[in-house]
């Protein structure tokens, strides 16, 4: 099996590509039938009840549905082979469906916004909700904390940054049910006003969570480096293959939930081209057998000369002869 198949999760078990596929594949059918029930639910109980809050927590379920198809659809992408028109992979298919996932929450939480403002200027269409509401608000917030569990365990077993978007997805539909479960009550409690204003909390609190996943899926597809951590992690490994003096301009970008690496080690001086050819391939296998490194392309240097890197080029004199 190919190295470059292997993830590592925090316990440093190797997961391969399709391993971590088949997982965030189970892990996402889960959230569809959940969602499906508690939005059908929702909306339904919400437009019988007269509860807005209920209804938007229930449009913010079902935008879940689509969240979790684009999740699927990048899941299955993002495990092709690497082609000649994408020579490190599709894995970025990965980042790319988490700023859709981004946008898309961002999208609902400014609808859920705007349609609860329209209510709070006209306080008095907003009608009082039945008990039943609440029943269901309760239950939803119940089901969709359990969802979130169950899907960042899996995101963080097998390390995938789009099932851990998808899973805080989850979180951030259980966290709304409960805001909604809090207004139910106030209108039910002679508050009518509180129903709405769950409405706006929950669009809020939907559309910064939809900014900042984007935001960082953004980063990540502008070649964002991996934490200072990680990229220790690394060079230690480097140091510590035989052969390497020393390690610099170490250099990281992230390839979906993958990273590719640029460093330059440093070796005797002495040796020839050849034996310091066989240090970096063994650094470079070492390397992608321990992390979650994708690709590493190594610089040798002679040791204790690095700023020989960063010299000028000699510029020759157009007049002189040719060497």
């Amino acid at each position: 099996m190919k190295r470059t198949d292997f993830v590592e999760d925090s316990e440093d078990t190797p997961y391969t590509l399709q391993e971590r596929a088949a997982a965030a594949s189970r892990s996402t059918w889960v959230s569809v039938w959940v969602n499906v029930v508690l939005s059908t639910l929702q909306i339904v109980v919400g437009v019988l009840s007269k509860s807005q809050g209920l209804i938007a927590d229930g449009i913010h379920s079902l935008s879940d549905l689509v969240a979790d198809f684009v999740v699927l659809l990048a899941n299955r992408h993002s495990q092709k082979d690497a082609d000649a028109n994408h020579p490190y992979g599709h894995q970025r298919f990965e980042t790319a469906a988490s700023l859709v996932l981004g946008l898309l929450l961002l999208a609902v939480g400014v609808g859920m916004v705007w349609s609860a403002v329209l209510k709070l200027e006209n306080p008095a269409s907003v009608a009082q909700v039945h008990a039943v509401a609440l029943w269901v608000a309760g239950a939803a917030l119940v089901g969709k904390e359990l969802l979130f569990r169950y899907m960042l365990a899996v995101a963080k077993r097998v390390k995938s940054s789009m099932l851990v978007a998808n899973a805080w997805h989850a979180r951030s539909d259980a966290a709304s049910s409960l805001v909604v479960g809090i207004g139910i009550a106030g209108n039910l409690a002679g508050y009518p006003i509180l129903d709405p204003i769950a409405a706006l909390i929950v669009g809020f609190m939907v559309a910064k969570m939809g900014w900042t996943f984007g935001w960082d899926a953004l980063h990540d597809l502008m070649d964002r480096a991996v934490d200072a951590q990680e990229v220790q992690a690394i060079c230690q490994t480097l140091r510590d293959t035989p052969g390497v003096s020393d390690v610099h301009d170490v250099r990281t970008r992230k390839m979906g939930d993958m990273i590719v690496v640029d460093a330059h080690i440093e070796v005797d001086a002495s040796l020839s081209v050849e034996a310091g050819h066989d240090i970096a391939v063994v650094a470079r296998q070492r390397v992608m057998q321990r992390h979650r490194v994708l690709n590493l392309m190594t610089h040798v240097d002679p040791w204790r000369r690095p700023d020989l890197d960063h010299a000028p080029v000699p510029v020759r004199d157009s007049a002189a002869p040719p060497v």
